[in-house]
């Protein structure tokens, strides 16, 4: 976690790798070990309208980039600056991607340095701290330092091969290349004197018989290498594939003592085959016509029922059908985990209009829409809540009218589509530039790891990381969390939500305090002791048990969504709806606790987005985060 007055220092050369780095780490306060010819330095003092000096010109190639904003430079208030190249306006160059933020009391006091690779042109440069936008500049670059040395490129071939060398069925070429000077621009292939691709993934060659695959590299400054070759051959496997598939079942769900299934039975098909491979599941309901299976299959008609099933190969071949048997009983009314009182019925962030309705002991109709089920797809979504809608109707529970909507508010709804088409804007996911937009405040810090996931560093304290860009009013927040724990130890975090600007607010001399006093934080603690608060709850307002939260193994993703509407929270894990807040003006902070400003401080329309990093022994990652407004 970064200390309260650290911040981001990025940089992506023209070969886009962005490297996030944060006070404490050795790559902090001097620059790579990599040669750098001419060193740019921009200093600042307790102006708020221009930069106490600023290089004019550079040529282009490497260079080390120095900001300082300390007091031998002439700051005596501590007031903090950034050095930020501007990337987003095309009468500049774009290519360098630089955000520095220093103060004369971070742990570098105030002192930066960053390595990047400057191209002829004219880069823009400004002061991004909100306020103090006016400290701007240019720097020229010229070309006489131009990198001319043209990218190194490597192949390997990869596969199962015979004994006279030759790839059986298919042979991979994988290609990388390096450039020390400009960076790598692109990398391009042609199979057997082809035209020249571009290439993004290994190629897989197939056909039988010799093969070349050519290959070259250029780099940003436009220097490409001479092509390079690698040959090879590709044999036939051996014999036609004659052998179907291995399908199996299994059937899960809720059992009573006489083993029948109560309330339904989910019944999962899986197939295999080591030649061809396979092409399709099919399966028959009590002697029904076969259908394919794209999705385990619910039966939950009370009585005696037999599943059949098969599998067909790419090649063909169709296994012998097999069934598996099994009763369903009746399932007896019983208590939801978690009433969902909302007072209309919610599909995704679709707002039906439907009054949402009790409809059986503790359940309610946003219950039974289910809405935050792993679904497979938006499909099979659909066609539940058209499900949901029909028996309800049939119960009188809702009129027809209401089952079209509730079946029209599915079908518009994202559940069980990819999230770039659910309304949600991703906030945290693969890419370094996403991470690049949040900021650590407080002590401790997060590291990204190589799939985009983020995890707190074992060191330091209390902090927080929060998302500045915008503040957000009514919500739908998702995201994934794992206790990564050492040891037996779980770990303990949260979600801050609706929280005001940090560094705008009376007490942002701590500003991770701003968030725990100002805002709601829904708690990440699956310890059965230790805090009181457990994973769900509203910490300070409102406990969730270990129970309801429905503990998942350390090391496990759990989903988390978060919706806000009003003053009303709502906290889903792994799809279930474990507890619900409304906060109230007259809430208090239980154990009391004096500063606290209770509900009646967490009376707000909007705020903003953050994850907490507890302490050292308390190692917790999330990934994948994004949010959908609700209006």
């Amino acid at each position: 976690m970064f200390t309260s007055h650290t911040r981001r220092l990025l940089t992506a050369a023209a070969t886009a790798v962005t490297l996030l780095i944060s006070t404490g780490a050795s790559a902090n306060a001097a620059p790579s070990s990599t040669a750098v010819e001419q060193v740019l330095t921009w200093t600042a003092d307790d102006s708020f309208t221009e930069y106490r000096s600023a290089p004019a010109t550079a040529v282009a190639g490497p260079a080390t980039l120095v900001f300082e904003n300390s007091a031998a430079t002439g700051n005596t208030t501590g007031m903090q600056h950034t050095l930020t190249f501007e990337t987003g306006n095309p009468a500049y160059n774009s290519d360098v991607d630089v955000n520095i933020l220093a103060d004369p009391f971070d742990s570098n006091g105030g002192r930066w340095t960053v390595d990047v690779v400057l191209t002829p042109g004219t880069y823009r440069y400004f002061c991004a701290i909100p306020g103090h936008g006016t400290m701007t500049g240019l720097l020229v670059v010229t070309g006489s330092g131009a990198d001319t040395t043209p990218p190194t490129v490597t192949a390997s071939v990869t596969g199962e091969r015979d004994a006279n060398g030759a790839y059986i069925g298919t042979a991979t070429v994988a290609l990388s290349a390096t450039d020390a000077g400009s960076g790598v621009a692109r990398i391009e292939y042609a199979v057997d004197g082809g035209a020249f691709s571009g290439y993004e993934a290994p190629v897989p060659v197939s056909t039988p018989g010799p093969h070349t695959v050519a290959y070259r590299a250029t780099d940003v400054a436009g220097n490409t290498s001479e092509p390079g070759s690698v040959s090879f051959v590709v044999v036939e496997a051996t014999g036609p594939d004659t052998t179907p598939p291995v399908a199996t079942a299994s059937v899960s769900g809720e059992r009573d003592a006489d083993g029948g299934y109560v309330g339904s039975a989910l019944v999962t098909l899986s197939a295999t085959d080591a030649d061809s491979g396979v092409a399709r599941i099919e399966y028959a309901v009590d002697g029904a016509a076969y259908r394919t299976y794209t999705a385990p299959v619910t039966v939950d008609q009370p009585g005696q029922h037999t599943v059949a099933y098969r599998a067909t190969d790419a090649a063909g071949n169709t296994s012998a059908p097999r069934s598996v048997s099994f009763t369903v009983v009746s399932a007896p009314q019983r208590d939801c985990p978690v009433t969902d009182t909302r007072p209309v019925v919610w599909v995704g962030t679709i707002n039906s209009g439907v009054p949402n309705r009790m409809v059986a002991s503790g359940c309610t109709i946003n219950n039974a829409i289910e809405d935050e089920r792993a679904w497979l797809n938006h499909g099979q979504f659909v066609a539940h809540a058209t499900d949901v809608a029909e028996r309800l109707h049939h119960l009188g529970v809702i009129s027809h009218e209401e089952h079209a909507t509730l079946v029209d508010a599915a079908e518009r709804s994202g559940v069980g589509k990819p999230d770039g088409r659910n309304g949600y804007r991703g906030l945290l996911d693969r890419s370094g530039a996403s991470f690049a937009l949040w900021e650590q405040v407080g002590a401790g810090g997060f590291s990204r790891n190589a799939d985009g996931s983020i995890t707190s560093r074992p060191v330091g304290g209390l902090g927080m990381l929060w998302f500045p860009v915008r503040a957000y009013g009514d919500f739908s927040l998702k995201l994934q969390w794992r206790d990564d724990a050492p040891g037996d130890g779980r770990a303990n975090s949260g979600v801050f939500v609706r929280f005001p600007h940090v560094h705008q607010h009376p007490d942002e001399s701590r500003p991770e305090w701003v968030a725990i006093k100002y805002g709601h934080e829904l708690q990440i603690l699956d310890r059965p002791d230790g805090d009181q608060y457990k994973s769900g709850s509203v910490y300070g307002f409102d406990r969730v048990d270990l129970a309801g939260a429905g503990v998942t193994p350390k090391g496990t993703w759990n989903d988390y969504e978060i919706r806000v509407v009003g003053q009303h929270y709502s906290v889903f894990r792994n799809g279930v709806l474990i507890n619900e807040y409304h906060n109230t003006p007259d809430a208090v902070f239980d154990p009391p606790r004096p500063d606290d400003p209770g509900g009646a401080g967490r009376q707000h329309t909007s705020g903003y987005i953050g994850v907490q990093n507890h302490g050292a022994t308390d190692v917790v990652s999330f990934r994948n985060i994004r949010i959908a407004p609700l209006s």
